[in-house]
């Protein structure tokens, strides 16, 4: 087989991984303005994809170079792995998908690098430190965002709290949108640049690179575009779960998770860190709704996507550890 085909399928196949990975989460950029009627789907899902298209006009690409070299011993890397690791993720996801459940994408990814390496070269293959600091933001990020909608919440319920409801409404109607927008630009930021990071350590890997490992241009505007396509589909099975189904918001709250959630998004891309923008927002929508009411938090359903989140790596690795042993 033509290896600078097989290069290019691998490329494409990538791409599909950005695109469902947008309409995988496309909830977490939507689903609290959607619940909170601040916008329709249909221009939700286009103010979201706008966003996260411009997204590469403010970040450092960071986190596509903790992906490309902070997972997996580079050396070890050639197509065979990157394709095995982007069908393990792919199918993961489409599994969670399907099932309504707001799994990280980027764990997946993560998970698909580690099994096709394992198989590949074994564990002393992966990298330490770096998972590490992955493994640490998957606990970390959503306590954060937790921890700051809580907060935000307080405090946003503290000015409203003598002023006339209409004017609580309008007020936060207006913001929400300011945060909705802040938060896609995060989503886009953190997420678009995982893709690029592979689709970056394969030309490098393969030689097409030269001798310093970057990310050309081409591949990053063509990461934001399939980004961008795939939230423009939408998402309508986890944007359910994610707005309805967490708990009951309102536009104060919906503009105190979304916030909370972009903050923690923008300093985790800050420090080149890949976190799960599914895990960041569900903490943020969890601390926003224990300041309403906790047994209002629908945590039956908080366990099921804690699960999900559980699973993720593992499954992921395994399906991308069978992969890599066919395409073999």
């Amino acid at each position: 087989m033509n290896m600078e085909f097989v290069i290019i399928f691998t490329i494409a196949l990538a791409l599909i991984f950005d695109f469902i990975n947008g309409f995988h989460d496309a909830a977490n950029s939507i689903a609290t303005v959607v619940s909170t009627r601040v916008l329709r789907p249909q221009w939700a899902v286009a103010w979201a994809a706008f966003f996260n298209f411009i997204a590469f006009l403010f970040f450092d690409l960071k986190v596509a170079n903790t992906v490309g070299k902070g997972v997996i011993d580079p050396a070890i890397i050639d197509v065979w792995v990157i394709m095995a690791a982007l069908i393990g993720s792919i199918s993961w996801n489409l599994i969670t998908w399907y099932f309504g459940l707001p799994s990280s994408s980027s764990h997946a990814l993560i998970g698909g690098l580690i099994g096709a390496a394992i198989m590949k070269s074994g564990a002393g293959s992966l990298n330490v430190p770096g998972l590490t600091k992955i493994l640490v933001s998957i606990v970390a990020s959503p306590l954060v965002g937790m921890a700051l909608g809580f907060i935000i919440m307080t405090l946003a319920k503290a000015w409203a709290k003598r002023r006339p409801p209409k004017q609580v409404n309008g007020v936060f109607h207006k913001l929400q949108l300011v945060s909705a927008s802040l938060y896609s630009l995060g989503h886009g930021g953190n997420d678009a640049q995982k893709t690029m990071g592979i689709i970056a350590v394969l030309l490098f890997s393969t030689g097409h690179l030269g001798t310093e490992f970057h990310v050309p241009l081409w591949v990053v505007l063509s990461c934001h575009v399939a980004m961008g396509l795939g939230t423009l589909s939408g998402g309508w099975r986890i944007v359910k779960t994610m707005g309805m189904k967490l708990t009951k918001l309102k536009t104060i709250g919906g503009f105190s998770a979304e916030t909370s959630g972009a903050i923690t998004l923008f300093m985790a891309t800050k420090l080149g860190i890949p976190v799960s923008t599914t895990h960041t927002i569900t903490g943020s929508i969890l601390g926003v709704g224990s300041v309403t009411e906790l047994r209002k938090v629908r945590w039956k359903t908080a366990s099921r996507i804690l699960w999900a989140w559980v699973f993720t790596i593992p499954a992921s690795a395994i399906v991308s550890g069978i992969w890599w042993m066919l395409l073999h």
